[in-house]
């Protein structure tokens, strides 16, 4: 967990056990001028990250060799204050990338198992947002690649527990050793609904020294999964966190539906802690139906009185490249216009309307505004209200 737990540690022993990483520098000399000679030998553009980094802090992307210092010290900076370690690593930058990941396992038994992969290309700030598994990418001959590589990684550097081990994959085909977390993720929820596998089970029983109760050859994927990451947060305002009291959290159920939640009834989100609410997971037997599913429930995902990324989530997925299964790390940015707010749907408003008859005494609207004769002010609180949420 300490070697994996350094980025610039864990690319050395990867570059011992001759695992694909992406060309770059990753030694101890942080002297700014040689760090800036090295990045002129790899070539613009490149990513400089933090060492001891993750979540996307302490990361930059420089284009143009003018700008090399003012973004070296920007990322130290952001890993300082993150981390209490502003050692930084340079890399070259893959133009169009996915995010694969392998989920993988192993006991003290030298048991080393794969679970497939997870896509996690939808992200807004280095931070995912929506996964997949399987990943529409990959055919079979380049999951099982990917997929043996991680297990030769967990027996090289003879890991026990639960992991993941992150790739970028190049658009050629060409896929690279990111990193590797030493624990569970927020997504592992999606690998559990494809394998069957109770992955917080299997850690548990890897930690009391037991074997791992299936072999390979017992796991595969079956259907499609789907998480998305429901935020405190105003995607439409440069994703500003969303703080304030909870009034109602809807909980949507169903047959393939997994709806991991927080908070309840009553609770105050602050500025303290992470934004991540709820995640939504959706199982079916394919990833049409898999994505038909979590859009209608996400319907029913509200956190009444607080906005939240719901709606912004509703658009990725309404999105045809999302659809195609056309994906990368710069998805969101390269469909910001897209991805805008087109303002209240005719179905929004009729629901507003609806809601504030049902609750007024009068039974009716006491006056106009913009958005047609029957909403009144009232009403377009419900209404904003609703689609905050």
């Amino acid at each position: 967990m300490t070697l994996m737990g350094d980025k610039t540690e864990s690319k050395k022993a990867m570059e011992k056990l001759r695992v694909p990483i992406i060309p770059g520098y990753h030694g101890d000399n942080q002297d700014d001028s040689f760090l800036r000679e090295e990045a002129q030998k790899i070539g613009y553009p490149l990513l400089i990250k933090a060492s001891a980094g993750g979540g996307g802090k302490g990361m930059r992307v420089v284009y143009e060799d003018d700008l090399f210092f003012e973004s070296l010290e920007s990322a130290r900076r952001e890993a300082h204050n993150a981390f209490g370690n502003d050692k930084v690593l340079i890399e070259k930058y893959i133009e169009n990338p996915r995010h694969i990941e392998v989920q993988v396992l192993s006991s003290c038994h030298g048991e080393h198992f794969h679970l497939f992969e997870r896509e996690c290309s939808i992200q807004r700030r280095h931070q995912k947002i929506i996964e997949e598994s399987p990943s529409p990418a990959l055919k079979d001959d380049l999951r099982l690649e990917m997929c043996k590589v991680a297990v030769q990684i967990t027996e090289g550097i003879q890991y026990e527990g639960a992991g993941t081990i992150e790739y970028i994959l190049d658009e050629d085909g060409s896929f690279y050793f990111l990193e590797m977390n030493t624990r569970l993720q927020v997504e592992h929820p999606i690998t559990e609904m494809v394998t069957g596998v109770d992955l917080v089970k299997s850690q548990i029983e890897v930690a009391e020294g037991r074997s791992l109760s299936f072999k390979q050859s017992d796991l595969e994927q079956k259907g499609h999964a789907i998480e998305a990451r429901v935020y405190a947060e105003n995607p439409d305002q440069d994703f500003l966190p969303s703080v304030g009291d909870i009034v109602t959290v809807g909980n949507p159920k169903g047959s393939g539906v997994r709806f991991d939640c927080g908070y309840q009834d009553g609770n105050t989100v602050s500025i303290k802690y992470d934004p991540m609410l709820a995640k939504l997971i959706c199982w079916a037997e394919d990833r049409e139906t898999a994505i038909s599913k979590i859009k209608m429930s996400l319907e029913q995902v509200l956190f009444a009185g607080l906005k939240t990324n719901r709606q912004y989530l509703q658009r990725i997925l309404d999105l045809e490249d999302f659809e195609k299964g056309i994906t990368f790390t710069h998805f969101i940015p390269k469909h910001s216009e897209d991805l805008k707010d087109k303002g209240p749907t005719s179905n929004e408003l009729a629901l507003a309307i609806a809601a504030h008859f049902l609750c007024s005494e009068k039974g009716q609207s006491s006056s106009s505004q913009e958005y047609g004769p029957r909403v009144d002010r009232a009403s377009w609180d419900l209404l904003s209200n609703f689609r905050n949420s």
